[in-house]
């Protein structure tokens, strides 16, 4: 069985140190207007998105496992929000690396394999960690996505290494 260090330790690597990165790059790339385009009324502006992973790992993770005041309003997320900057973005974040920190290290081992109810759906608190590891990834992937279509740029993610090579040490 997989422990909680084991598990909390590729949530930080998945989230801290791919996603945010990843995220932070892309509001560098950006002008503020770009922050809320909507390319179509389907696809959420890249402010948007940020909102969203917030939002997402705060009821998942704050209120579901660790047992905060669930008042996410989901829908909120998807607005248009110019009054909202890439500086704020980044603060909130930021506030929610530390709230995750202290939330997740408070968890306790049979808290894994707990069952919890979060929008309705009956996960694990595995289940959930894993959940929010992934939503971020699917997002930040979208994020890049519209970064590279607003700035005709690539992100260099990817720069120094050899994606050909084995031997990339991560």
């Amino acid at each position: 069985m997989l422990s909680k260090e084991i598990i909390l330790k590729q949530f930080e690597k998945r989230v801290f140190d791919e996603s945010y990165p990843r995220i932070f790059k892309c509001l560098s790339m950006l002008t503020e207007e770009q922050l809320w385009f909507k390319p179509n009324n389907e696809i959420a502006a890249i402010g948007s998105l940020v909102m969203h992973v917030c939002g997402n790992a705060r009821q998942w993770i704050l209120s579901g496992l660790g047992g905060q005041l669930d008042n996410r309003n989901r829908d909120l997320e998807f607005k248009v929000h110019h009054n909202i900057k890439k500086s704020d973005l980044i603060f909130l974040l930021e506030n929610l690396r530390v709230n995750l920190n202290q939330t997740l290290k408070e968890l306790k081992e049979e808290d894994l394999i707990e069952i919890f109810t979060i929008q309705g759906f009956k996960e694990s608190g595995f289940s959930v960690i894993i959940h929010v590891i992934e939503h971020f990834s699917y997002h930040t992937g979208q994020i890049t996505t519209l970064t590279k279509l607003h700035t005709n740029l690539e992100t260099g993610f990817y720069d120094g290494f050899n994606l050909n090579s084995l031997n990339n040490l991560n």
